[in-house]
């Protein structure tokens, strides 16, 4: 076991707003990350939902956040490629990039959109049977932020100055990129492509029904196949819930909330075979007893705890600023 002392801290939140009043829930969020680098956590990062009350652009968010923080990382968990052409993305990551200061860092995942039959003919109208959800798509991608040619033209027409790749260049990007994998396929995958990886609170139970010893297996796959082996940076994201400072009422709703998930995290889910973590509800030193107890947990030293998705603004802040002076010490990290 690797069992060190908790490196980087970060938290994940999925946005979610108001339909009649988009603008609250959104400045909401980048208020939220604005909090986040005040309380010195090292990355905030942003969900992926579409045609859902939830972020749809994260990357557009991200440039917003990135004009009002100067330090803290910013990261997508996950964009979904299948809804995406990986040029133009290209452009917007490298854009966000660049102004943001180097500071992105886009976590993505592959396969056919979340309810395909019932959206394709607006996402593809033409090709919706023709398209690759594959993790070619993902290479493709990678291709064009790390400066591959795009075309094989470049130089003047007429007053028009063109490059052969994806402009602007974001140096640097290409090594913060990350893949959102549940499997043990992805997690090779991302290893021999030379991504970071990002495992969260769900992962397809291949090999066992128990989440930590597939988590675990995940972690020493993606390195087992990566160039930096032991070195090669990877990010655990969990609903960690503290309840240090929390009011009574808090806490009984934090402990109804978790209580509601907990059947599903009993055995597999579906024909894929999904098993979902459970969450952690409790003190500091509770969740922190927990955590170190996790075998997967003490085989990295990167997190992004995941927000739980309903609350409200207040017990966010709670949640965060306990996370940052109570949980994050106890295991061992210190804000930069």
């Amino acid at each position: 076991m690797r069992d060190q002392p908790l490196r980087k801290l970060g938290f994940l939140t999925i946005g979610l707003f108001d339909p009649s009043d988009p603008r609250a829930g959104h400045e909401s969020t980048l208020e939220i990350i604005k909090l986040g680098e005040d309380l010195g956590f090292d990355s905030a990062w942003v969900r992926h939902r579409h045609l859902q009350y939830g972020i749809s652009s994260p990357v557009a968010v991200l440039a917003a956040a990135s004009q009002r923080t100067s330090r803290i990382e910013l990261g997508t968990a996950v964009i979904p490629l299948g809804w995406e052409n990986p040029l133009r993305l290209a452009e917007d990551l490298a854009t966000v990039d660049v102004l943001s200061g180097g500071r992105l860092n886009p976590g993505v995942s592959v396969g056919p959109p979340m309810q395909y039959d019932k959206v394709k003919t607006a996402l593809y109208p033409h090709t919706a049977d023709a398209e690759d959800f594959s993790y070619g798509r993902v290479e493709q991608l990678l291709s064009f932020v790390r400066g591959e040619p795009a075309t094989d033209f470049a130089g003047t027409e007429g007053f028009e100055v063109f490059s052969n790749r994806v402009e602007p260049h974001a140096a640097g990007l290409g090594s913060r990129m990350w893949y959102g994998g549940a499997s043990l396929r992805s997690a090779q995958w991302a290893g021999e492509h030379g991504m970071n990886f990002l495992t969260s609170s769900v992962v397809k139970a291949e090999e066992s029904e128990d989440f930590a010893e597939i988590q675990l297996a995940h972690i020493r796959a993606f390195r087992a196949h990566h160039p930096d082996g032991e070195k090669a940076r990877v990010s655990q994201g969990l609903v960690v819930i503290p309840t240090d400072s929390a009011t009574a009422d808090q806490k009984a709703r934090y402990e109804a909330y978790a209580e509601k998930r907990t059947p599903r995290t009993a055995a597999p889910q579906g024909p894929a075979r999904m098993l979902f973590s459970l969450d952690y509800v409790g003190s500091s030193e509770e969740i922190a007893a927990r955590l170190r107890a996790h075998v997967a947990f003490r085989e990295i030293d990167e997190v992004a705890f995941a927000l739980p998705f309903s609350f409200e603004r207040d017990d966010y802040v709670q949640i965060l600023t306990d996370m940052a002076t109570k949980l994050g010490p106890a295991l061992g990290w210190r804000a930069s």
